[in-house]
């Protein structure tokens, strides 16, 4: 299942002449992430850009225009990582949430850490 992942197969990934290109640095983890779980077996490179293909399209059968590539890329990275067992997509939902609430959180100008977010009592990071 490991390889070199191919990226001319992701449809309409945003590059350079050298390579995937980011606009945030959430954007370059979320590749990272899919390309880390694709190198440790846990899904081939066939079955990732089926995902990501499947989650553009449906944003546009839904007349989506605005929402980013790396929106895309995250979605479709969640749903395979719920549909594989490797996370619920309770869990997938609870972390999101903790992570919203450690922005909120978080003073202008400060790093955000997610146990800003964390409920009372919540499982640690």
């Amino acid at each position: 299942m490991s390889g070199r992942p191919d990226l001319d197969a992701l449809p309409a990934i945003p590059r350079d002449a050298e390579g995937p290109v980011f606009a945030e640095p959430w954007e370059a983890q979320a590749f990272a992430l899919a390309v880390r779980l694709h190198e440790r077996g846990c899904f081939t490179w066939r079955e990732w850009t089926d995902a990501l293909a499947a989650e553009i399209g449906a944003a546009r059968q839904r007349g989506d225009t605005t929402t980013g590539y790396y929106a895309h890329w995250l979605a479709a990275l969640e749903k395979l990582v719920a549909a594989k067992g490797l996370a619920s997509a309770e869990d997938l939902r609870r972390r999101r949430d903790e992570w919203d609430r450690a922005v909120r959180a978080t003073p202008h100008g400060r790093p955000i850490e997610l146990a800003r977010g964390q409920e009372p009592g919540a499982r640690g990071a």
